[in-house]
């Protein structure tokens, strides 16, 4: 037995002696990816080692990276889609750093032929439901009133499908346009739309990455069942000054960025305003003079290096829009959003972002009568800190581990009148405040040549909190009992533990085969009769009544890449479980409704079906063919007889065909066409006669279709002759261009000439509308 004690002894020694020798003979290179251009982080660049087959690793979305190998003479290759290849060789025999400046090809012909990691991603890689927009490429793509426009363009790849005609809204995989997360470096936005969603909020002269996570999200996103949108704002130029700009039919704006202190600092700041409202001024209708219909919104981001290791970044949003005719009604709303950012260097392994963050989304409605003037006002508003860490121990793992903590601030509705002899008497909906708190870890680990897995989990706890009523109900969603809460005090407190696992098998070279699992929860619902988010649609919280919503994700594909990863190909199909959602019931009273809690109800939904895309990437033409089948359902007590009903945002096909063209070096041509099956609606059925009076009568929830869709969107950029110092490009559009007239709403009345017959009426919004516009760029 001692000898038995012995001998472990020795071999625990040996093991840990060869342990430390293995840490100790392997070295660290480390530093970040950078545009050679404008001195921009690059995130998802990758860095491989020549010497070493299957040895490298991918810049962060701060563009740090670290590759750890034994102590040797390497060549280090960085690569990027759409710049050239940098190689640097070191003879690395102790930690070192390194920053990668990358240089972007004047042509996507065929010019390269060395392979760049960073193109087979989709095959290699363990992500799998993730989208990366190329910021050049939207650029190119015709969109309604030729508004360059990211949300628009997600609204074209598989899973993604729009909410409507001219809607920035959208729905993932079965998911509500509320169950999508957006984040604008890193701050919830809570209504992505101007001009009730013909527009979105992001301006994308100031954007510098999108990434869509299609449900598979990785542990450090939470808070939504569907989707996670991470939208990340440019820098700004390190290198030299300039200004971007545009001018367009109904929309203006300008960029100006640069050095803050040579190879210290930069800063962006970019503005954007519609000019409709102008033209109503030229109007010779009084009414219409004094209307409004604009918005503008406003970025700008600062950074700063301190040192080797510490950059502070300070990044901010601002928006509104205005509508209204003359002082008889009006409403506005807006965004605002703050983040404050520290990235620190800990080692060469180890990487921090350390994040104070602020949001705010409010709506203001002003009806006016009499000279009187009635306010109704919403707002929620979030203060949210997040630590995250990124460790990188070798060339097999990389860990992510954080902690996230937001407070959330609700109000519901506050009416208020200019008046105090008004009629109308002020009041105020409760306040109600929330704490929603989180810790997460995930590992990205290269498993063997041909495995890889990304595996996480988060835990979440989200405290319901005073001041104010709480109400009790019975089962037939009644009041019972009110127990008001003080300021502070915990009313109740939901536990949620969320694991997430995607991994691929490489079946050779160029294909591999992925599979997916994850499990999401949602504390924040928006109420909402419409398909999409509305300005005025109301948020709230969970509560004691409230429960947080829950969806389970398989999902698994193939993917597969041609002719040196010019082509993409792949296939996907998913199946999502979900519970406690939220519907209204029939006949609903949502107006101004403290205890709203009372007009819904809950019960589960299901979602599932098989995404197709097909993409060339590079040559003089490029473009992309999705296709989308689905199907999404809910089954909730007391709605539609108990019995299954499709979700409004269900549509069974979707398809987008995206194709652009280089005619030339100056001249570029693209085109876009997309259909899909119409929203499933709640029709009335039928109607009967009631003291005289035609009521209408409804039946099955959402069993009635809108028509198909379907549009056909060309474009064309025309870049005028480039001086040292200016550039130019003349871009035109025609949105809808063979004139299919879609509907965006159908209404019932009765026959004016047979009040027994009825006629549907049907609206639609555009037909052929051209775009130009002037973009230019000052160095």
């Amino acid at each position: 037995m001692l000898n038995l004690k012995k001998q472990l002894l020795f071999a625990s020694l040996i093991l840990t002696a060869f342990q430390s020798y293995s840490q100790t003979n392997k070295v660290t290179l480390s530093g970040t990816m950078k545009d050679a251009r404008n001195g921009e982080t690059m995130m998802a660049a990758a860095v491989r080692v020549m010497e070493l087959e299957g040895i490298g690793g991918i810049s962060n979305e701060y563009g740090f990276y670290s590759v750890t190998v034994p102590k040797g003479k390497y060549h280090f290759v960085a690569s990027y889609t759409g710049y050239i290849n940098d190689t640097f060789e070191l003879d690395l025999q102790t930690n070192s750093q390194h920053n990668f400046n990358l240089t972007a090809r004047t042509t996507q012909l065929k010019a390269i032929s060395i392979r760049s990691n960073r193109n087979d991603d989709n095959v290699k890689k363990a992500e799998t439901g993730v989208e990366k927009l190329d910021m050049k490429e939207v650029s190119k793509l015709p969109v309604l009133f030729g508004e360059k426009d990211v949300l628009k363009t997600i609204q074209l790849l598989p899973g993604v499908k729009s909410a409507g005609e001219g809607n920035s809204g959208f729905f993932v995989r079965g998911g509500g346009a509320d169950q999508n997360l957006i984040l604008l470096d890193e701050a919830p936005v809570y209504n992505a739309s101007h001009l009730l969603g013909f527009f979105s909020t992001f301006n994308s002269d100031a954007i510098k990455d999108v990434t869509m996570y299609k449900g598979t999200q990785p542990a450090q996103y939470g808070g939504r069942l569907a989707s996670a949108l991470d939208i990340r704002m440019k820098d700004g130029n390190k290198e030299a000054y300039e200004a971007n700009g545009s001018i367009g039919l109904i929309s203006s704006k300008l960029s100006v960025e640069g050095p803050i202190a040579k190879d210290k600092g930069s800063f962006f700041i970019s503005g954007r305003r519609t000019y409709v409202d102008q033209f109503l001024h030229l109007s010779s209708d009084t009414l219409l003079k004094q209307s409004k219909l604009y918005f503008y919104d406003l970025n700008a981001k600062a950074n700063y290096k301190f040192s080797k290791k510490d950059v502070v970044y300070l990044s901010g949003y601002f928006g509104r829009d205005a509508l209204g005719v003359g002082s008889q009604f009006g409403i506005n709303w807006g965004n605002a959003t703050g983040t404050v950012r520290w990235n620190h260097v800990l080692n060469d392994k180890l990487f921090s972002n350390t994040s104070l963050i602020y949001s705010n989304y409010d709506y203001k409605i002003s009806i006016g009568n009499s000279g009187t003037t009635t306010d109704i006002t919403s707002r929620i508003r979030d203060y949210n800190f997040k630590e995250e860490m990124m460790y990188y121990p070798n060339s097999v793992h990389q860990f992510r581990f954080g902690v996230n903590s937001i407070y959330h601030e609700l109000l519901p509705g506050e009416v208020s009148s200019s008046d105090a002899s008004s009629s109308i008497n002020s009041s105020k909906l409760q306040t109600r405040g929330s704490w929603e708190n989180a810790l997460y870890v995930s590992d990205e680990w290269k498993v063997n040549k041909k495995l890889n897995v990304n595996m996480g989990i988060r835990g979440s706890a989200f405290s319901v909190l005073g001041n104010g009523d709480f109400y009790t109900l019975n089962n037939d969603y009644k009041i019972i009992d009110t127990v008001h809460y003080n300021a502070g005090a915990i009313v109740k407190t939901y536990y949620n533990i969320e694991p997430r696992l995607t991994a691929s098998y490489q079946l050779n070279e160029v294909s591999s085969f992925k599979i997916a699992y994850n499990r999401n929860t949602q504390n924040l619902h928006l109420v909402s009769n419409s398909t999409s988010t509305n300005p005025t649609d109301r948020w709230i919280g969970d509560n004691n009544n409230v429960k947080p919503e829950i969806a389970d994700q398989a999902s698994m594909g193939y993917f597969r890449n041609f002719k040196n990863n010019t082509y993409e190909l792949s296939a996907e199909v998913y199946y999502k479980y979900m519970q406690n959602q939220i519907d209204y019931k029939n006949g609903a009273n949502t107006l101004y409704n403290d205890a709203i809690e009372t007009e819904l109800r809950s019960g589960i939904g299901r979602a599932y079906g098989i995404e197709l895309y097909a993409k060339k990437k590079f040559g003089r033409f490029t473009g992309w063919v999705s296709y989308t089948l689905s199907r999404t359902e809910r089954k909730i007590d007391g709605i539609n007889n108990n019995e299954w009903y499709v979700a409004k945002q269900d549509k069974t096909h979707d398809i987008s065909l995206v194709g652009t063209y280089d005619v030339s070096k100056r001249v570029n041509v693209a085109a876009t066409w997309v259909y899909s099956t119409g929203n499933a609606i709640t029709f009335p059925s039928g109607k009967y006669l009631v003291d005289n009076q035609y009521v209408w009568l409804y039946t099955d929830r959402n069993g009635y279709r809108m028509p198909a869709y379907h549009r056909l969107d060309l474009g064309v950029t025309v870049k005028m002759k480039e001086h040292k110092h200016y550039s130019s490009e003349w871009v035109f559009g025609v949105y809808n261009a063979y004139g299919r007239e879609n509907a965006y709403t159908i209404t019932f009345q009765q026959d004016p000439d047979n009040a027994a017959k009825t006629q549907a009426l049907q609206t639609s919004l555009f037909r052929w509308i051209p775009s130009i516009s002037w973009n230019f760029k000052i160095k």
